[in-house]
């Protein structure tokens, strides 16, 4: 990539929305796997037809888009049914993010994908950082954000890489055990670390 580009991932419930969410104030482009993942499934798009085939039209809902919440109990109960929907799914999110990334306008660009190093999408990073948080406050965040079960939850995790792997990996990890005002100031010095890094590399 030409653009300075920094890869933020995390475990679910680990809090990279609310990461992105502080770098976009700052004026930083966000390319987000999460949207790719969502854009290449819309009605008509030809993935949506394949998923269907797959899976069957009960995977729809009343208004013929993807009923995502039906899809992902599916998925995350059948290992063998996950790897396929990744495999169709991933060369069409690639495209989308290339094209995102390369489009981007700010001094750097954040790639952020739960995924990302499962993707290999490391490769396309001058940074990886990490958002760290304990097993048990990603399960409590997740259950009260999404409705989910533990059981569903810790399903999810188990298909995610582990936390130490992950960390293993990371350039930078922010550390997100607190309150969002901790998690801001993380923010803040590693943006003013990739502002420098970014002039350098252009």
């Amino acid at each position: 990539m030409s653009h300075f580009t920094v890869g933020l991932t995390g475990g679910i419930g680990s809090g990279k929305t609310a990461a992105a969410d502080k770098f976009a104030s700052l004026g930083i482009t966000i390319v987000d796997a999460d949207l790719a993942s969502r854009a290449v499934v819309a009605p008509g798009e030809p993935v949506l037809q394949q998923i269907t085939e797959h899976f069957g039209t009960n995977i729809l809902d009343e208004y013929g888009a993807l009923n995502r919440r039906k899809l992902r109990h599916i998925v995350f109960a059948q290992a063998a049914q996950r790897l396929w929907l990744q495999s169709l799914l991933k060369p069409y999110v690639d495209a989308y993010l290339e094209r995102h990334l390369k489009q981007a306008t700010s001094a750097y660009v954040l790639l952020v994908n739960p995924l990302l190093i499962e993707s290999r999408q490391q490769s396309w990073c001058d940074r990886l950082v990490v958002i760290d948080v304990c097993e048990e406050l990603q399960i409590k965040r997740t259950m009260s954000r999404d409705d989910n079960s533990e059981t569903q939850v810790q399903n999810i995790m188990r298909a995610q890489m582990t936390r130490l792997d992950r960390l293993a990996r990371a350039d930078d990890v922010i550390v997100n055990n607190q309150d969002l005002a901790h998690l801001d100031s993380q923010v803040e010095q590693l943006h003013n670390n990739y502002l420098a890094r970014s002039n350098q590399k252009s």
